[in-house]
């Protein structure tokens, strides 16, 4: 016997029960659920990663369980440490190589505003390059700061409606950092 109970028709709709969600609720706690992490570790942040995937923090709780090398099956990129200007064109193109839909975090000082490092060979902030969806603050931060980038970036993909890719505005968003949209 099933305890699952549907909820009652409203008036005037047919049959028994009907599902409580939507297509994109449903997907959305999926996806939310299911992230693979991309690692682009530079600089003593990839050391704080390390530790959030290990066993005291270990972020396989929260449905980031296995770790992608490889850009193209990944869905959520990690950028952590100092970015040099020379490695700005490698980072879009990882990114690039993501498939959609895709997520950001900036992860420490270094990654989300070039950290101590003001100078003309240090890129002064990811977000000059790809679009960022999560910044987590710290030099460097702590795991448990991370694990809450992560879960911030959970709220966010389970309240993403599927049409938001395919919107004017994120296409315009991608047309601002020269990424080309060959989807529509």
């Amino acid at each position: 016997m099933s305890n699952v109970k549907l909820a009652e028709a409203p008036p005037g709709v047919e049959g028994s029960g009907f599902f409580a969600t939507t297509l994109d609720k449903a997907i959305g706690l999926a996806r939310a659920n299911s992230l693979w992490p991309l690692p682009f570790a530079t600089s003593c942040c990839g050391i704080e990663f390390m530790a959030t995937m290990g066993s005291t923090y270990d972020l396989a709780r929260f449905g980031a369980e296995r770790p992608s090398f490889s850009p193209r099956q990944a869905d959520m990129l990690l950028v952590m440490g100092t970015i040099a200007k020379k490695m700005a064109p490698v980072l879009k193109q990882v990114y690039v190589q993501m498939a959609e839909p895709r997520w950001v975090i900036a992860v420490g000082a270094c990654a989300s505003s070039g950290g101590i490092f003001d100078t003309y060979s240090v890129l002064q902030g990811i977000d000059e390059i790809i679009p960022v969806d999560v910044y987590v603050p710290g030099c460097p931060p702590r795991p448990e700061a991370i694990l809450d980038g992560v879960l911030r970036l959970q709220e966010i993909v389970k309240n993403e409606s599927l049409n938001r890719r395919n919107t004017p505005e994120y296409k315009a968003l991608l047309e601002k950092y020269g990424i080309a949209t060959d989807n529509g």
